[in-house]
């Protein structure tokens, strides 16, 4: 599914499969993880846009064909865009084995949303076990992520959505708040306070959860899926001693390349201990990539989505 121009509808296009160079691998696609970025993307406003024309699609799972890696075997990917297709070409060293308990569906959208997420709370933020993490948009891919992983690592996990049937979704949860029409800094102080706040949305939650964190907290700038930034006065962070934290998960292959295969490595070693419960998605036919794309801008998505070819 190819992208023309920003802000336009993706058009099929058949091409020609692209045999793999030295390092690289060619997989026949399964299933191919659709994330927020993707809309971003689409529109022009992500932070690294390729030259048009493009397939979107930045993670996916599938079966290699040829290439640096065992014809055969089943890997997931991650590559910036490309994956809305039938089959890609790519450096091997951003694929990852897959365990044969994992299916297709969960795995194209595993890599980023949890291997981000995971870098973000293990590596960053440090969250250790006994501490309290707040995870704000809880109910989103990011905040279902974050509470599994914050769960995973030994955190004691608040879990802040809104309405019903979002709060619904979060059972991996230690607690639920509905930001809806509540004081959401009272109810997480009521809770304790947070030692370490993951916030995927921005807006007025992240200011009401930083005055909920405890000295030395720690708030990790996720997204800003609400499409507001948040402003900090400095002085609150003097007073509590409290860290910002940014996590860009895509330019670690740029400088840290080490950093993000050592996360996916003991993201993996989370999963086959049985400590992670990723989602099954809502799996759609690529040809609803624009259906797919809508529930996301929309934030109606019930979990995370994949396209199957």
């Amino acid at each position: 599914m190819q992208l023309r121009a920003f802000n336009s509808p993706l058009e099929r296009v058949e091409g020609p499969l692209v045999p793999p160079k030295q390092g690289e691998v060619l997989v026949e696609i399964a299933a191919a993880g659709v994330n927020f970025a993707d809309t971003l993307l689409v529109s022009g406003s992500y932070q690294r846009i390729p030259p048009l024309p493009f397939a979107p699609g930045m993670e996916f799972a599938g079966k290699v064909l040829a290439g640096d890696l065992p014809a055969g075997s089943r890997v997931a990917g991650f590559c910036g865009h490309g994956a809305f297709a039938s089959h890609i070409t790519l450096p091997a060293a951003q694929c990852v084995a897959l365990p044969n308990d994992m299916p297709d569906d969960i795995a194209a959208s595993f890599l980023i949303a949890y291997g981000a997420v995971h870098l973000a709370l293990a590596r960053r933020a440090r969250l250790g076990p006994g501490e309290t993490l707040v995870v704000l948009g809880a109910s989103g891919g990011a905040g279902l992520a974050a509470v599994d992983i914050g769960r995973a690592l030994g955190a004691r996990v608040i879990a802040v959505s809104r309405g019903a049937a979002r709060l619904a979704r979060l059972t991996r949860a230690d607690h639920v708040i509905d930001s809806d029409g509540q004081d959401l800094r009272g109810a997480i102080l009521a809770l304790g306070g947070a030692n370490v706040v993951f916030d995927p949305a921005g807006g007025e939650n992240f200011t009401q959860a930083l005055r909920a964190t405890r000295p030395e907290g720690r708030l990790v700038c996720f997204g800003f899926a609400s499409g507001h930034v948040p402003e900090v006065k400095l002085n609150h962070l003097l007073v509590k001693n409290l860290d910002i934290i940014g996590v860009n998960w895509n330019s670690y292959p740029d400088f840290a390349p080490d950093a993000m295969a050592a996360g996916l490595q003991g993201l993996m070693a989370l999963h086959a201990s049985g400590r992670l419960h990723p989602a099954t998605p809502l799996a759609l036919p690529m040809a609803d990539a624009e259906q797919a794309l809508d529930l996301l801008r929309n934030r109606q998505a019930p979990a995370r989505i994949v396209l199957r070819p």
